[in-house]
């Protein structure tokens, strides 16, 4: 007999466990799980648990109410404290309006009242910026610039404007073309870039502080600026030449420099030797007149022996730098040679400049003590004149 059919259950053999009610095999009733939370919950607000009945409903609206009630608190709790980190600042708004700013640590406020923003104020940011401009002198370049930048005024970058990272953008533009637009070419593209990038920032701080904008510009830099690329290739032509012609201008100058200060020398070399010349000149022509005028004196005195005199040291300056004589002999008409360098040298030598002179040898010897008796008598004749002058 079927298990389900009338009186055919005696055994009490349920295949789900229900023919026998003091045994608890199957799952737990999940209504009774959650009463007898509800129960717990009551107890611990001071409330009674449910004991059957109608006082069931009464007790699971006392208990869905303190759950809410706790999650209400902890949701209040957990948004009235907030935290700043070393690199932020907090910004707190009351229904709307600016209280205060709050630097790093922990911090409370009003739940669903307070609004707070944070951001990070010591960090350094960066906003890229390009473009194609005109500049002064009427010519196109491509600038690519880097902005870096911070946050200084929490309260002026989040509520002075409405939007601060595009009037950064702005800013940044009209600054850019408005310098680029009072520069040339040459000095945008090559040395004058450092100074273009000093005025960009100079002249952008000034916007951002006339807009209040809470931003601090901490570098500009100028990345790269080029001319358009149509005429690049022509415009490179043009700086190689311009390099050239430094280069040239450079070795010249450095060959004045070199070249310059030698002449310089020189002049100033010929210049102290023809001092030097001038000052030997007139000593020697004061010495010259002073001996001059000495011997006009001597002269006027005795001028026959003044005369031989110098005469005689005349014909010995000259005669004393050479090695030949002439002498006129009475007894002829020949005028002789005598090479006195070679008599000296030797017979052979004599001998020699006899053959030359047409002597012979005891002529050369008669002769040359006849000229030196000669000069003796004459020296003496010397002497008496000037004893006699005395």
């Amino acid at each position: 007999m079927a298990w389900n059919e009338p009186g055919g259950n005696r055994n009490n053999q349920d295949p789900w466990g229900g023919g026998n009610r003091g045994r608890q095999d199957g799952p737990p009733d999940l209504d009774e799980a959650i009463k007898k939370g509800m129960d717990k919950l009551n107890r611990l607000f001071g409330g009674k648990g449910s004991s059957g009945g109608g006082g069931s409903s009464a007790s699971g609206g006392g208990g869905i109410f303190a759950i809410v009630a706790v999650v209400l608190v902890f949701f209040l709790i957990f948004n009235s404290v907030y935290t700043v980190d070393e690199r932020q600042q907090a910004l707190v708004l009351r229904f709307g309006k600016y209280l205060e700013t709050n630097g790093a640590g922990l911090h409370f406020k009003l739940p669903l009242i307070d609004q707070v923003e944070i951001r990070e104020v010591t960090n350094i940011r960066t906003k890229v910026t390009s473009g194609q401009m005109l500049t002064e002198d009427e010519n196109i370049v491509e600038i690519d610039l880097t902005v870096q930048y911070v946050i200084n005024n929490l309260e002026n970058f989040l509520m002075d404007v409405r939007d601060a990272e595009t009037l950064l953008e702005y800013a940044i533009d009209s600054t850019l073309r408005h310098e680029v637009g009072s520069a040339e070419m040459d000095a945008v593209l090559t040395e004058g870039r450092s100074v273009l990038a000093v005025r960009v920032q100079e002249r952008l701080q000034r916007s951002l502080d006339d807009y209040q904008a809470g931003i601090e510009v901490r570098q500009v830099n100028i990345n790269e600026a080029q001319p358009p690329r149509a005429v690049r290739a022509a415009f490179d032509d043009v700086q190689r030449a311009k390099e050239d012609e430094r280069r040239v201008v450079e070795s010249a100058e450095a060959y004045r420099n070199k070249v310059l200060p030698e002449a310089r020398g020189q002049a100033q070399r010929m210049i102290e030797e023809s001092a030097a010349y001038k000052a030997e000149v007139i000593s020697r022509a004061e010495g010259d007149t002073a001996r001059f005028l000495a011997q006009l004196a001597i002269y006027k005195q005795a001028p026959e022996v003044t005369r031989e005199r110098l005469y005689i040291d005349a014909m010995q300056n000259v005669l004393s730098s050479t090695s030949k004589v002439l002498v006129d002999v009475k007894e002829g008409n020949n005028l002789m040679y005598i090479p006195l360098d070679r008599i000296g040298s030797g017979a052979a030598s004599r001998e020699a400049a006899g053959a030359q002179a047409g002597l012979t040898p005891q002529d050369l010897e008669s002769t040359v003590s006849r000229l030196i008796d000669e000069s003796l008598s004459r020296q003496a004749a010397t002497q008496s004149s000037r004893s006699r002058g005395r």
